[in-house]
């Protein structure tokens, strides 16, 4: 990922001097436990943690010769340890160093995303309560609805990313498996204990059955799970983004002194963080779909994997860290105005209402179908200008043979739409 989109915790990470160290734990770690079993000497083990190191540029330099990257990189740890080098990588494939590397990576990046949503968990919960009974419209289809809160918007966003974050947990434990099999995954030239102790020791799963890599429906899972975390930061940017346009205004992005919005025009105020996060969502979405095409894989492995996750492991980790962050951001410092609510919620004269003053009719004995022809043509007429609901519903005679004037009133109380948020918040928030 480009440094414009990258947190440095979540960079280092995937730079090669975390990949390579975890590589050499690895290493060193299965030679302690062959150690033990006295496939290798104890002395041998002691010494390739004391001198074991590596320089990534003489790694590059080396693998520019061999082609190889795991290769280079026990040639260089040879060059520092000495003699005792020979007893590296005993009974192992590169798969088993790759495999078990990645998955530590990936559970190390999926602790800093936990973060960041618990993060983002904590700024929606407070502006949730914050505006818990600030009256706004609902809209489906773009049109207004019906009354809603928008506190009841956030708590809503609050439970998706709850879900979001317990998928994340489910995903880490998935992910998080070790593989020291060797050669097409039988455990041949070396003992299943030694894969449990660096299972252990890397605080990873052991993987039940390795065909010599780690099967990559584990891999799928886990960037379907960062896919659909990214869906969920587009859905609330895109809220922000229509609530931010200039006919609407009921919330706005957080404007710095000095911020400018249009190299042509000053007075624009644009929302480009979330037009930034609708982007990065697309990115992130982007590795969906290659790693699944990673599962199959040839018979008991092959490299077409490889080249696929070693671009989409940093760029979906790194990029969805800096969307988090940012959205926590977002909502933080997110300017919301009430007043403006209020205004677009009055816009349509009370339509909003239609389905209080349908529900009263039929509950008054008229028929549904007529209950509905007679709204209907009301707020028609609103629609074009001709006066507000409430009064022209009075003036309606198949309306007023049915709801006297202090009814219908009594339609028309916002108060009706608020009574169940407490329930709602509840659901969402617990009692607390």
């Amino acid at each position: 990922m480009i440094p414009r989109y990258s947190r440095p915790e979540m960079s280092a990470i995937w730079e090669p001097e975390n990949r390579f160290r975890i590589w050499f734990e690895i290493e060193a770690h299965a030679c302690d436990a062959l150690a033990e079993k006295g496939v290798i000497p104890k002395e041998a083990a002691r010494v390739i943690w004391e001198k074991g190191k590596f320089e990534v540029d003489r790694i590059d330099e080396i693998e520019r010769e061999t082609k190889h990257d795991v290769i280079a990189f026990l040639t260089n740890l040879a060059e520092h340890i000495g003699p005792e080098a020979r007893f590296l990588h005993q009974g192992m494939t590169s798969s088993d160093v790759l495999d078990t590397c990645l998955a530590v990576q990936l559970k190390q990046a999926s602790d800093i995303l936990l973060k960041d949503l618990d993060r983002l968990l904590e700024v929606l919960k407070k502006r949730a309560f914050e505006h818990k009974m600030t009256l706004t419209v609902g809209r489906s289809h773009g049109i207004h609805a019906e009354p809603v809160t928008f506190g009841l918007k956030l708590a809503g966003f609050y439970a998706e990313f709850q879900r979001n974050r317990a998928r994340l947990e489910a995903a880490q434990k998935e992910i998080a498996t070790c593989a020291i099999s060797g050669a097409v995954g039988t455990f041949a030239n070396i003992d299943p204990d030694i894969e449990a102790y660096v299972a252990e020791k890397l605080g990873l799963a052991i993987e039940p059955v390795s065909t010599q890599v780690i099967p990559r429906d584990r891999h799928a899972m886990f960037f379907a799970t960062l896919g659909v975390i990214a869906s969920s930061i587009e859905r609330l940017a895109i809220e922000i983004r229509h609530l931010q346009r200039t006919e609407v205004r009921e919330v706005e992005e957080f404007f710095a002194p000095g911020q400018k919005g249009s190299s042509a025009m000053p007075h624009k105020r644009n929302p480009v963080l979330t037009e930034n996060l609708t982007g990065l969502a697309r990115l992130i979405r982007g590795a969906v779909v290659p790693a699944m095409e990673n599962v199959a894989l040839w018979h008991e492995r092959d490299i077409s994997h490889s080249a696929v996750e070693r671009v989409i492991g940093p760029d979906t980790t790194i990029g969805l860290d800096f969307a988090l962050a940012r959205l926590a951001n977002v909502i933080d410092r997110m300017m919301v105005y009430p007043e403006a609510m209020q205004r677009n919620l009055d816009h349509l004269g009370g339509l909003v209402n239609s389905q209080r003053v349908l529900l009263a009719l039929t509950q008054a004995g008229m028929s549904r179908e007529d209950a509905y022809r007679a709204v209907q043509r009301n707020a028609m007429q609103v629609w074009e200008r001709k006066g507000t609901f409430l009064d022209l519903l009075k003036a309606d005679p198949d309306v007023r043979k049915h709801l006297g004037a202090e009814v219908l009133d009594a339609q028309f109380d916002d108060a009706y739409h608020t009574k169940h948020v407490d329930t709602i918040f509840r659901r969402v928030f617990g009692e607390a």
